[in-house]
């Protein structure tokens, strides 16, 4: 729910998604869709009152084997809550048609961490891949404040990183002078935006808050996770990211970076080869979401549920066969000169490419 949804985007995104879901090898199609409504402002029962009345008509078109929708932007756990009570009683009948669900009513442990946590476990691999060890002493740059950058935070504290920024769309909070954040803070943090409170309203902190404006440009960091929304990350930023010493980006939001931006990336990593930045594509950085709805429907229809450190074990193989299969494509495809880090944002589309034409090959949709 976001006042710029349209056609457009959602197009866009589902192409995106169907890609994005080859790669990590999750039996589903990809689709998309959302609506205009803005919930900032509106109160609680306006917005139970709009989920209602918004699936009382989508549920004549999804279903449990047709398409099942998840969370996305403005779309927390309550109102999939609503979204659901609403399909149960306008279909009269109770089946996996959401997922992201509460877990005494079908959804999946581990499933609202799971973009966040699915990122940093993708981010450990090239870490670990490019020689500079792991997360632990490693400082991180975070935008966004809400579900995928609250766990890509907690995951990322948890592996011994430090987390220096947050930010939402009214600004950014920076650590400065040997402070951090800590799980405290992002616990807190999460609870203003149940509320739906900006970053600006967070008391007793010691923090830099920084009115409209975007981290990157604000911190000196070893990686950069962006996890707001798309197009978060400009040339300019990301120029200044390269020259003030980050080794690896990664997108915990969808299309995060400006086609400028990635060619920025791209040429540095040509030219400084193992000393680079490298760049991770949000469709295999950020597919631990996707990954764990498909667990979910996985579980809905079997009708068990599975414990938090069994889909943990999952989502870590899932995201780390991502990485392997986005590395190993472009090292089959794209050609490097040596010492030059392969090119995960090429390798991830031409993976995503090949397995979704080859299927529609399969299929009869071309000849």
């Amino acid at each position: 729910m976001t006042s710029d949804a349209d056609i457009g985007h959602a197009t866009t995104h589902a192409s995106y998604l169907d890609q994005q879901l080859t790669i990590v090898a999750v039996n589903i199609g990809g689709g998309k869709g959302g609506a205009d409504f803005d919930p900032k402002g509106k109160s609680d029962n306006e917005i139970r009152k709009f989920c209602v009345a918004f699936m009382r008509e989508l549920s004549k078109h999804i279903g449990a084997y047709t398409d099942i929708p998840a969370g996305d932007i403005g779309v927390s756990g309550r109102e999939i809550g609503w979204l659901f009570g609403a399909y149960r009683a306008h279909r009269n009948k109770w089946e996996g048609v959401l997922t992201g669900k509460g877990g005494s009513w079908g959804g999946s442990l581990i499933r609202p961490e799971a973009t966040g946590y699915g990122l940093v476990y993708y981010v450990d691999h090239m870490i670990s891949y490019a020689g500079h060890g792991s997360f632990k002493g490693k400082t991180v740059a975070i935008s966004g404040s809400g579900n995928v950058a609250q766990y890509a935070a907690l995951k990322a504290i948890e592996l011994g990183a430090t987390v220096v920024s947050m930010s939402d769309s009214t600004g950014c909070l920076i650590a400065e002078q040997f402070k951090y954040f800590t799980r405290e803070d992002i616990q807190k943090i999460a609870a203003l935006k149940v509320k739906r409170q900006s970053l600006s309203a967070f008391q007793h902190h010691s923090y830099r808050y920084v009115e409209g404006e975007r981290p990157w440009c604000h911190v000196e960091v070893d990686i950069a996770l962006p996890c707001a929304t798309q197009n978060e990350v400009s040339k300019e930023e990301a120029e200044y990211l390269v020259a003030h010493g980050c080794k690896f980006i990664a997108e915990g939001s969808n299309m995060g970076c400006t086609q400028e931006a990635i060619e920025a990336f791209e040429a540095h990593r040509k030219e400084k080869k193992g000393d680079a930045i490298w760049y991770a594509p949000g469709k295999a950085a950020n597919a631990g979401g996707v990954a764990v709805s498909g667990l979910e429907m996985a579980q809905n229809s079997q009708r068990i549920s599975w414990s938090s450190e069994e889909v943990d074990q999952r989502l870590k193989g899932i995201m780390k066969d991502a990485f392997q299969n986005g590395l190993n494509t472009a090292k089959e495809y794209v050609p490097t000169s040596e010492g030059e880090l392969p090119s995960l944002v090429a390798g991830s589309n031409i993976a995503g490419f090949v397995k979704v034409a080859d299927a529609m090959h399969n299929q009869g949709d071309w000849w």
